[in-house]
C-alpha cells in the first residue's frame, strides 16, 4: 500500500508578530466554509506532531528564537509555510526598527502565501502545496537522501544571528528578498510560491 504523509498534513500554526487579521484567516480556512479538513489537514499544538508549520507575521529578535525552537522540534520531513505579505517579506513593518523581516530570517521557507491579510483560500492552496513538497521531503528520506536537499532548506542563506543582548548585528535586517524567490514573486495577490528544487533534479545530479 502507497503511505503519503500528504494524506492526512497535521499543520502547527504560530503568530510572530501579526495584526491578527492573517491568523483570523488561517482559523477561518480550517472552519467547515472553507473546509481543509477536507484534505485530511489536522491542527495541532505540539510542533512534534506536526508536517507543515504555518508562520504569520515578521520575525524580530524576541520571537526569532521562538520560532527556531518551533522548526527544531519538528521532525523530518516538514514544510514551512509563510502566511500573510507580513510573514513573506516583513510587509507594512518591514522598515521598523524592530522587524528583522519574514520568516525566512529565522528559518528555512517552502511556500509563500502573499496577502493583506491572507485569503483563507490561499492558505488552503500554500498548504496543497506544501503537501507535494512534503511527498518529496519524503521520497527522498525512504531512498536514503537528505531532506533538506528539497524545497526551501536547499536554497535558504541562514537568516540572521543573534548578537549579544540579544539585538541583531547591524546590516542584519530585513534588506534582503526571501532566500530563493525574487521580489516580485512576495508582492501582494502574488501566485503562491514554490521551489524551484525537486527530487528529480536533485537525483540527476
Amino acid at each position: 500500500m502507497d503511505h503519503k504523509m500528504s494524506r492526512s498534513p497535521w499543520v502547527i500554526h504560530y503568530d510572530g508578530s501579526s495584526c491578527n487579521g492573517c491568523d483570523i484567516e488561517v482559523l477561518a480556512s480550517l472552519t467547515p466554509l472553507f473546509d481543509a479538513e477536507r484534505f485530511g489537514v489536522v491542527n495541532t499544538g505540539n510542533p512534534k506532531h506536526a508536517d507543515i508549520f504555518l508562520v504569520t507575521g515578521s520575525v524580530n529578535a524576541q520571537n526569532l528564537p521562538v520560532v527556531r525552537q518551533i522548526y527544531n522540534q519538528m521532525l523530518e520531513p516538514k514544510c514551512v509555510v509563510a502566511c500573510g505579505i507580513c510573514a513573506c517579506s516583513g510587509g507594512v513593518f518591514r522598515d521598523a526598527y524592530n522587524v528583522i523581516g519574514g520568516v525566512d530570517r529565522a528559518i528555512p521557507v517552502d511556500v509563500y502565501a502573499p496577502g493583506c491579510a491572507v485569503r483563507p483560500e490561499t492558505v488552503i492552496d500554500a498548504i496543497v502545496e506544501a503537501c507535494g513538497i512534503l511527498d518529496q521531503k519524503e521520497a527522498v528520506m525512504r531512498a536514503g537522501g537528505d531532506p533538506l536537499t528539497v524545497g526551501g532548506a536547499a536554497t535558504w542563506d541562514g537568516g540572521v544571528e543573534l548578537g549579544e543582548g540579544g539585538f541583531v548585528a547591524a546590516g542584519a535586517g530585513a534588506d534582503d528578498a526571501p532566500a530563493g524567490t525574487s521580489a516580485a514573486s512576495v508582492a501582494d495577490d502574488a501566485p503562491v510560491e514554490t521551489p524551484t528544487a525537486s527530487v528529480a533534479a536533485k537525483e540527476a545530479e
